[in-house]
């Protein structure tokens, strides 16, 4: 498997086949069925409708980035600061989806880069990193995808992304600690360098 591919979300070629009322209609019935399986009265009015807010919550909110037209619009400024040193933007909240247990992943990401002749939009940072968290996902391949991205959108090899984050699948089920957290890096250009490694560190507090 290529590098490119590591990043990359497991999807079908047909996946956007379907448009999102089609999705939601379908999985609101596979919710339904999943439910009724379990013993649950869908005739309740406390749970009637839970088969259609999940479907919805899929298709339009928790899983919406998958879809590539939900991609942020991003514009690039000339660094008319001549601001030649790392600008980091911390603490930017994480919150995704497991894909092996469908369950929630919450934390932070810590990103910076160093411009290459622009910089972006702070919010966009923000964005970035909220579009690859709306998917199944893994914590590993979501550090990767927000670096990835980063580094094409900036035209820079300069940029360093850290996510620590705890997984209720380690803290609801199987080994049920609710203490650990799981922190993975993507760390290229002048970020493998040791001095402005520990810079980095410092300033999101390593």
């Amino acid at each position: 498997m290529s590098t490119q591919d590591c990043t990359q979300t497991p999807l079908r070629d047909d996946a956007f086949e379907l448009s999102d009322e089609e999705k939601i209609t379908k999985i609101e019935g596979h919710v339904r069925s999943i439910l009724d399986i379990l013993g649950m009265d869908l005739t309740d009015d406390s749970i009637s409708r839970t088969p259609h807010r999940v479907a919805k919550m899929y298709v339009n909110e928790i899983f919406s980035g998958l879809n590539p037209a939900n991609k942020p619009k991003v514009t690039l400024f000339e660094n008319k600061y001549q601001y030649s040193q790392m600008l980091v933007e911390k603490d930017i909240a994480v919150f995704s989806t497991c894909e092996h247990h469908l369950v929630p992943i919450y934390g932070k990401a810590h990103v910076a880069y160093i411009s290459n002749g622009e910089v972006i939009g702070l919010s966009k940072i923000n964005r970035i990193v909220k579009y690859f968290c709306k998917r199944p996902q893994v914590q590993e391949r979501l550090t990767r995808q927000i670096a990835s991205e980063l580094r094409e959108t900036l035209k820079t090899e300069d940029v360093a992304v850290v996510i620590d984050a705890a997984h209720m699948c380690v803290a609801a089920r199987g080994v049920e600690d609710v203490n650990s957290s799981t922190v993975t890096a993507d760390l290229s250009g002048e970020f493998q360098k040791e001095a402005t490694r520990l810079e980095f560190l410092r300033y999101i507090g390593y």
